[in-house]
């Protein structure tokens, strides 16, 4: 794990001597965990339990499919997240299960995979996480997808019921045949989804009008910038949403939990993830200069010293997420009650030491977002740190990034547009010419790529199984920011290169403006900030006479 042992030394230098003999256990327990990292693969990161053990789980790949194919069997994939507790309670229960393992036996090829592992199926299957059942024929035709936790009785009756009739489910959400003939919304589209971004708003507790609470980062975005313009409206919705938020705050470790169940604010789920800490570090960085407000100031320190903490390696790239338990499908909400250094004395909940680019350009281009608001030089420190690694490390050819050191698939959209918009974000913030460059060649390497003929990105290069990547909204919407962004830092003496940014936006916002993605959502604030800075450089070349 990323907490030092020396790290947690100096914090309890001056506790009593009795906390002594609990500091040793829980680094003798933080010693094993990283040993047992360091030497995890994908296979047993998905299987942290021994539950299962006796389904013999595959990975997802064409030799899968060709099993399924040959053994005239259905594809049972259990798309997990490692920080999981339902997807715990799942394996323990419900694929320990007697009658479950059996048909599974006899009618399946189970397999099963890590979400953040695998970000072409996290992106695919994201509305059924976590964890994510998906049902398949041989030849890659989904029949069905559920969400969430499922009993062992019900998936008894489900994997049974699929036997007997695999006719698919009907599907929701389908691609568009056609996408929009322009870039630019269209006027109705446009005020349709700014009567969202207010009516989605929940007056009495801030945030969405949803069961789940939390600090949505586009939403809460727009309305900063609105609150700029000296929107008070705007204003209001950004400090009910952050004010709320504080109470998502680990008053212990630090770090901010993914977000609360119930429709309120006081009942978390636990585990902590990298998007989480990125969103909170650049969201309550510009709001603590926005407002001048305190307690932003100590949710960015509050989120650092998690970060610091756990999330980083002795080489300054940042590790992945830890663990909603401490012991693996067993609630923790009385070990999350406890302060400090009772909790050390326990345990650690468990840590995901993979450091994948795409989550690592997340924290990068946080905390240089917060450097940009707040002067602090160590924020901007730790940034450049991390992002020399990943370039050393997980660089590709022409600027293109993968997920880890080894990909089993791949190359995946977002480690290259995590990674560029880290880069470009640095150059924002220094200035340095060499950020601007390496942001410029992840630009061009994903326009060559990813590039989905119809329109937008797709999610992944062809990995040999019978699906094809699809354009996903929050990576076009994304993708759309970044490009859009890339050309209006660019100087007047680079034009070619403004002109094929301008190009390569166009082609993502025209899958992005089409009416039934852009208004699939609640809400979605992230483009209508993409319609403006699209219009931005329009402007911005039509005075240097570029277009």
């Amino acid at each position: 794990m990323s907490i030092a042992i020396a790290q947690l030394g100096k914090s309890l230098m001056n506790s009593k001597a009795w906390m002594r003999l609990g500091f040793a256990c829980v680094a003798l327990f933080m010693a094993s965990q990283s040993s047992a990292a360091a030497t995890q693969t994908q296979s047993d990161q998905t299987q942290a339990t021994n539950h299962s053990a006796s389904i013999s789980w595959q990975e997802w790949n064409a030799e899968s499919f060709e099993q399924a194919q040959r053994e005239q069997k259905f594809i049972l994939l259990d798309l997990v997240a490692v920080w999981c507790h339902w997807c715990h309670v799942m394996d323990a229960k419900t694929y320990a299960d007697p009658q479950v393992q059996a048909l599974i036996e006899q009618h399946y090829v189970a397999v099963q995979a890590d979400h953040d592992a695998r970000p072409d199926l996290a992106e695919r299957y994201r509305r059924w996480g976590w964890p994510a059942t998906i049902v398949l024929t041989p030849d890659g035709r989904e029949i069905v997808k559920r969400a969430g936790y499922i009993a062992p009785e019900s998936m008894a009756k489900l994997l049974q019921a699929i036997v007997d009739d695999p006719s698919p489910e009907r599907q929701r959400g389908l691609l568009p045949t056609t996408f929009s003939d322009s870039p630019q919304l269209h006027a109705n589209t446009r005020k349709t989804l700014l009567q969202r971004h207010v009516d989605s708003f929940d007056p009495e507790l801030g945030g969405l009008k949803i069961n789940q609470k939390f600090v949505d980062a586009d939403t809460v975005e727009y309305d900063l910038q609105q609150a700029r313009q000296g929107d008070t409206a705007a204003t209001m919705r950004a400090r009910k949403t952050l004010d709320a938020g504080l109470a998502l705050i680990d008053p212990a470790f630090g770090g901010a939990y993914q977000y609360s169940i119930f429709g309120d604010w006081q009942h978390p789920d636990y585990e902590k993830i990298v998007l989480s800490q990125a969103r909170y570090l650049r969201l309550y960085a510009q709001a603590a200069q926005l407002f001048d407000e305190p307690a932003y100031r100590q949710a960015v320190n509050d989120v650092l010293r998690y970060v610091d903490d756990f999330l980083t390696a002795p080489n300054g790239a940042f590790y992945t997420s830890q663990d909603a338990d401490v012991t693996q499908g067993e609630r923790a909400h009385d070990y999350f009650a406890l302060n400090r250094q009772q909790r050390l004395a326990i345990g650690i909940p468990r840590v995901d030491q993979h450091q994948y680019s795409y989550h690592n350009g997340l924290l990068i281009e946080a905390l240089s977002e917060a450097y940009r608001a707040l002067n602090d030089e160590s924020l901007l420190q730790r940034a450049q740190k991390a992002a020399r690694w990943i370039h050393q490390e997980r660089r590709l050819w022409r600027g293109g990034y993968r997920h880890d050191q080894v990909d089993q698939a791949g190359p995946y959209l977002g480690d290259t547009l995590a990674m560029g918009r880290a880069f470009l974000s640095l150059y924002r913030a220094t200035g340095d010419q060499q950020w601007q460059q390496r942001a410029l060649q992840s630009a061009q390497f994903i326009a060559e790529e990813f590039h989905h003929t119809a329109g937008g990105l797709i999610t992944a290069k062809l990995n040999g199984t019978p699906l094809t990547p699809l354009p996903k909204m929050d990576e076009n919407l994304s993708a759309a920011r970044f490009v859009l962004g890339l050309a209006n830092s660019l100087s007047p003496d680079q034009k070619p290169q403004r002109q094929a940014l301008k190009a390569s936006a166009e082609h993502i916002l025209r899958y992005l403006v089409t009416p039934e993605v852009a208004l699939s959502r609640l809400t979605e604030a992230a483009l209508i900030m993409a319609d403006d800075e699209y219009q931005i450089l329009l402007k911005m070349m039509e005075n240097q006479r570029e277009r």
